[in-house]
């Protein structure tokens, strides 16, 4: 009799033991099913391809459901937000195509007009309608450059490349600009191995990038000189553009790159402060930066580091 009962009580341990270890083990599996499920899911949202699925509405799988309506609504914004950018890249089309004609015609027809024989006042007012067509051009033409790289419409493409022809285009394209405002222009002397220096950057649009920093220089110096030089460093090299012009407060020197903001000092002075905040965009673009350090009243130095190849 002791006998049966000790045998029973060993059977019911026995099968306490396979449920607990079944139980156990079907656990494990939907809580790694589910873990499994999850992880798809993440994956399927991080290539665009997510698809809500039926799930059971056990209390473990409800995480899965709401995590599944979740990223079902994301998809839905991330689409939406698609279709806006497309949006975007029809409006910046429009806008660069039907602009372009008109304000060539305007820019044409002031300049034959400063040609004619007209009073002096007549003259005064075309001249300022002329600079203010430049000034709307320029403006126009930043904003849609720099739509169309926020946008992704078009991409800066870096490449191992020497420096100092890049430099040589810039310095020969600003020269006559820098002359005529009595301005000396130069790039410091090189050795054969900086003129070999290579860096990665996009031709194109670092000179946009450079063109804009040069095109403030010449503008806010009265006198003196600007000087264009490199100096390579183990990860970077180093372009640095100084000039004797006006200088910016230190209070004002990490606004600058602002879009749309002008110095104090500069404010008399033509310009609507899209040109930096370019140059900023295109050099971060490069895996690069820019930085300033200037003294009021003795000039500037713009500083735009290239990742070395």
């Amino acid at each position: 009799m002791n006998d049966g009962i000790q045998l029973l009580g060993w059977g019911c341990i026995v099968i306490a033991i396979v449920i607990a270890i079944t139980a156990i083990g079907w656990s494990r599996w939907h809580s790694q099913r589910m873990v499994n499920t999850i992880e798809q899911m993440l994956k399927d949202a991080t290539n665009g391809s997510f698809m809500e699925r039926v799930f059971d509405e056990s209390r473990i799988s409800a995480l899965e459901t709401r995590f599944a309506n979740y990223l079902a609504a994301s998809m839905v914004s991330a689409h939406a937000i698609a279709a806006e950018r497309d949006k975007i890249k029809t409006l910046i089309s429009d806008l660069s195509h039907q602009t372009k004609t008109p304000i060539a015609n305007l820019l044409l027809y002031s300049e034959l007009l400063e040609e004619e024989e007209l009073s002096e006042s007549t003259q005064y007012y075309i001249k300022a309608l002329h600079n203010q067509i430049v000034k709307l051009h320029f403006l126009i033409d930043s904003l849609v450059k720099l739509s169309r790289l926020e946008n992704g419409i078009l991409t800066v493409s870096a490449r191992s490349q020497p420096l100092y022809p890049l430099l040589e285009n810039v310095y020969e394209q600003f020269l006559p600009s820098a002359k005529e405002k009595g301005i000396e222009l130069s790039i410091e002397s090189m050795d054969i191995e900086d003129m070999k220096m290579v860096a990665l950057f996009d031709r194109k649009w670092t000179a946009e990038a450079l063109c804009n920093i040069l095109d403030n220089a010449i503008k806010y110096t009265k006198q003196g000189n600007i000087k264009i030089s490199i100096t390579a460093y183990e990860m970077f090299v180093r372009i640095d553009i100084a000039d004797t012009g006006i200088g910016i407060s230190e209070q004002e020197q990490a606004k600058i790159f602002l879009r749309f903001y002008r110095a104090e000092a500069a404010r008399d002075s033509e310009g609507v402060g899209v040109g930096l905040y370019l140059a900023r965009e295109i050099i971060s673009s490069e895996g690069g930066y820019i930085k300033v350090t200037s003294v009021c009243g003795k000039g500037s130095t713009f500083s735009v580091f290239l990742p070395r190849a």
